[in-house]
């Protein structure tokens, strides 16, 4: 009956909705053509002259699909995703496909289930990548793990698109078991790659077992590479990874093709989405880089569709869904209205319905009695220290020699910091202590749940007290994040959802976060990288060159542990 109904409004000119006096952008012919475009419910069924009853002029803006985010983890807003979406579709993101492996690493099943059920009646089109590493390889601890067969209850939902991040390319390379088995789970649908820096016969390896996107891509030679493999490239502008500028314009200047290109944000702040924009600043940042707008609008959006497979979207033509965007140029990308996946106009006014999540999300803070001795860190005067690199999620292995007290454990001096990784799930007691360069903070320290991406508890700081404070802290509230300072708690952002979200408003969750922010920078930490993301990615083992778990430091090129003595 739908579609007989549909056939016969596109054929009559029937209409729910028109949006006159249009600039459309036709990612098919790459034209822009002035027209009205014709919407049935959900689904346009023209582009021409039409009028109706309920119509929209457009005056002459650009009308674009809607745009798409092609990898986002909605966790890492620590919103919920009725909250995520009133932050971005306001920029022109009608559809995310999202990986929910930051709650699997938690909860598991019931946190894929949980996000599934927040994302089942929101404007915003949130289609999943299941989670393919939980935890993300062997050497750490997560509160949950995933194989094959857990996977299998997820296959026919109809928001399932196929297999998320492969992150353990070393399990991938070696043949694993456990990996292949959801390799060939998802053999006919997209899989999901991650592979930093991965090159030669190991890349080639990686394609070979089913990998067909990257968005680890940091330079445009690997751009290049991987692309040259039949990857499809995710470029990726975030909070945490925005070195993109450069790898946009190197794309211009070399005329590289960018038909198997697509943007997007992984990890972005809500903050910084507000004052950014979304997909929006990607497609803004390339054409400023010199690339066509209209391949900019296709990167945007059709790209992503045609890549994954998502039917009837990324486009402006009878047939496809109706979710649209109006923009004043194709410049700016400043958004004028947001034309929803239900064919309507996002007013951000939309009631949506609260599902009530599973009890695995909650109380998933559980950690041991924690002391002074605990962190403690015996070490040579020569010492491995995890070096930050400003705008990057890469790190840098370097020796320093540092100061030692009398037992010969590590004293934080000279920008050093001390850092820890607790197991945070099941209270198992297992932890690491490390060295870090380039936080700057003096006289405090900084603990946070949010810890990529097995989310485990870290913490950094100068002195032992304040860091056990901060470890306190978050034990009380559930997790989340807290700064403190000379016995002191300066601010604290509770996380109750697993420790990754809450279900306060965006505003509140904002001011939070800049004074937790205001808080670091009070105490010294580098204004060049958010503090926040910086230290939530310091417990990553698949991102070179070394991170530290909660079994120890670990050299993520040549996957092995580093030891202090």
């Amino acid at each position: 009956m739908r579609q007989s109904e549909l056939i016969r409004a596109a054929y009559e000119g029937k209409n729910t909705l028109v949006i006159k006096n249009a600039n459309v952008v036709n990612v098919f012919t790459d034209e822009i053509v002035r027209a009205d475009v014709a919407v049935y419910e959900d689904v346009i069924i023209g582009v021409g002259s039409y009028s109706g009853e309920n119509e929209i002029d457009a005056g002459g803006a650009y009308l674009a699909p809607g745009f798409i985010d092609a990898h986002v983890h909605i966790e890492s807003s620590m919103v919920i995703p009725s909250s995520f979406m009133k932050v971005i579709m306001p920029h022109g993101t009608t559809t995310v496909i999202a990986d929910p492996h930051e709650i699997a690493n938690v909860a598991g099943a019931a946190g894929i289930r949980a996000m599934y059920k927040l994302t089942d009646e929101l404007p915003l089109r949130v289609l999943f990548m299941l989670p393919s590493c939980v935890p993300a390889t062997p050497f750490e601890h997560s509160g949950a793990k995933l194989v094959a067969e857990d996977m299998e209850q997820f296959m026919h939902k109809s928001r399932v698109l196929g297999l998320g991040e492969v992150m353990d390319a070393n399990s991938v390379i070696n043949c694993s078991q456990e990996m292949l088995d959801k390799l060939r789970l998802f053999d006919k649908r997209p899989i999901d790659g991650h592979a930093p820096m991965l090159e030669g016969m190991g890349l080639n390896a990686y394609r070979v077992a089913g990998a067909f996107s990257d968005h680890e891509c940091s330079t445009y030679e690997e751009v290049k590479q991987k692309l040259a493999t039949g990857m499809n490239i995710l470029l990726r502008i975030g909070s945490a990874a925005n070195n993109m500028d450069g790898v946009l314009r190197r794309i211009a200047e070399e005329k590289l093709p960018t038909r198997n290109m697509m943007f997007c944000t992984d990890d972005k702040h809500i903050e910084d989405i507000r004052r950014e924009g979304h997909i929006n600043a990607n497609a803004r940042m390339a054409v400023a880089a010199g690339i066509d707008p209209i391949d900019a609008i296709k990167m945007a959006s059709y790209n992503a569709a045609r890549a994954y497979g998502i039917r009837g979207v990324g486009a402006i033509a009878p047939g496809y869904k109706a979710d649209m965007v109006l923009l004043e140029d194709l410049k700016d990308f400043k958004v004028k209205q947001v034309i929803s996946r239900f064919g309507r106009p996002y007013t951000g006014e939309e009631q949506i319905p609260s599902p009530i999540l599973p009890p695995q999300v909650f109380n998933s803070v559980r950690l041991p009695e924690i002391s002074k001795y605990d962190l403690a860190l015996r070490c040579h005067v020569s010492a491995p220290v995890i070096k930050m690199i400003p705008h990057q999620l890469v790190t840098e292995l370097v020796y320093r020699d540092v100061e030692r007290d009398e037992n010969g454990c590590f004293i934080p001096s000279e920008g050093m910091v001390k850092l820890a990784v607790i197991e945070r799930h099941h209270a198992t007691g297992s932890m690491a202590v490390g060295i870090l360069e380039g936080l700057g903070i003096k006289h405090g320290a900084v603990a946070s749940t949010v810890a990529h991406d097995s989310h485990n508890l870290v913490v950094a700081g100068d002195n032992d007290e304040d860091m056990l404070m901060a470890i306190e802290s978050l034990r009380d509230c559930g997790g989340g994040y807290s700064v403190v300072s000379r016995g002191v708690v300066l601010a604290r952002l509770p996380l109750p959802i697993a420790g990754l979200m809450t279900a306060a408003p965006v505003n509140d969750v904002l001011e939070i976060q800049q004074a937790l922010l205001d808080a670091l920078y009070s105490l010294g930490a580098k204004r060049d990288s958010d503090p926040l993301i910086a230290l939530s990615f310091m417990a990553l083992p698949v991102i070179p060159a070394v991170k530290l778990t909660d079994e120890g430091l670990f050299d993520a090129v040549n996957f092995k542990f580093i030891k202090y003595n």
